[in-house]
């Protein structure tokens, strides 16, 4: 859905284009089990999450990239980059809610800041795409003080490793996706540094946290299933396809009769929790199966043997 005219671009909107998603809980219901509380409506929907941005302008770089564009549409689709940058650049400096939703203070998460710069790379490519070189050599210079600020603030040399937020000494999984979204290489040092710690501190049984620290329901005690095909998908890139193979395949065995996944794993029992089936999770599925069927037979008795 785009926004109108001078209108913030929100998080999410209704199935039929609500606006207003006002959070309620229905204390006289008990919950699927016994899963109280019962909420509808999502809170969320007023909070500023900057990684939205990118979001979106990877997409649009995306239909650029792989479809054909009309006259129409390209001009649509270039003020809708125009705004994003603008956007952006505004608000990249701001704290946020982050990809998780904390309800409490707003932080300088490394995701959003991550997300800020993919808005303004991927703007810069469809400028190119386009020809609009008065944009780019502008927009360089953005992206290139988003990521020096990215680089400086986001590593903490206590942790070897990108933590969640600027300042903080917790790890997230979400920064496993630096490398996917093109902002680090995945021979980088501090890139492989920040995945094994993420897999000392987060993984637990196989599955993986998507941070540990406390948030506003205290203390986590499921796996976002997502967040494990993310480390896979990491472990991939870095050079251990042996070890990613064998957590995918073990992964694959906790889905249901249907082969589908929910939202949340539990660590223990690895019962499917949350939302289900959850599209999200699926989508990482999906990707992290491409890239492993692109192990080579040579590198599979490579790694055989090892």
């Amino acid at each position: 859905m785009i926004p109108d005219k001078d209108e913030k671009l929100q998080i999410m909107y209704g199935i039929n284009k609500e606006k207003q998603l006002t959070e309620l809980t229905l204390d006289h219901l008990s919950g699927y089990q016994n899963s109280s509380p019962v909420r509808i409506g999502n809170a969320a929907y007023m909070q500023k999450q900057n990684d939205i941005y990118g979001i979106l302008m990877d997409v649009i770089n995306q239909q650029f990239e792989k479809f054909t564009v009309d006259v129409e549409q390209t001009e649509q689709l270039w003020t809708i980059t125009k705004g994003i940058v603008w956007v952006v650049q505004k608000h990249w400096q701001e704290p946020d809610k982050g990809i998780w939703e904390f309800r409490t203070e707003d932080r300088h998460f490394t995701f959003s800041k991550v997300l800020c710069w993919v808005a303004v790379n991927r703007a810069i490519k469809v400028a190119n795409k386009l020809d609009k070189y008065r944009k780019i050599n502008k927009w360089q210079l953005l992206e290139a003080e988003i990521k020096n600020d990215i680089l400086v603030n986001a590593w903490n040399d206590d942790v070897k490793a990108f933590t969640q937020s600027y300042g903080s000494k917790y790890l997230d999984a979400s920064v496993l996706l630096m490398e996917n979204y093109g902002f680090i290489e995945a021979k980088d040092p501090k890139y492989i540094s920040t995945v094994l710690a993420i897999e000392k501190e987060l993984s637990f049984d196989g599955l993986m946290y998507r941070y540990k620290n406390e948030d506003d329901f205290g203390l986590p005690s499921s796996s976002f299933t997502i967040c494990t095909f993310w480390f896979i998908n990491s472990l991939y890139k870095i050079g251990e396809q042996r070890k990613a193979k064998k957590m995918f395949d073990q992964l694959l065995t906790y889905s249901n009769h249907l082969r589908l996944f929910s939202e949340d794993i539990d660590f223990k029992t690895k019962r499917l929790l949350g939302n289900f089936p959850q599209a999200y999770s699926h989508l990482a599925l999906i990707e992290t199966a491409i890239n492993l069927s692109e192990i080579t037979e040579e590198e599979r008795v490579k790694h055989t043997m090892a």
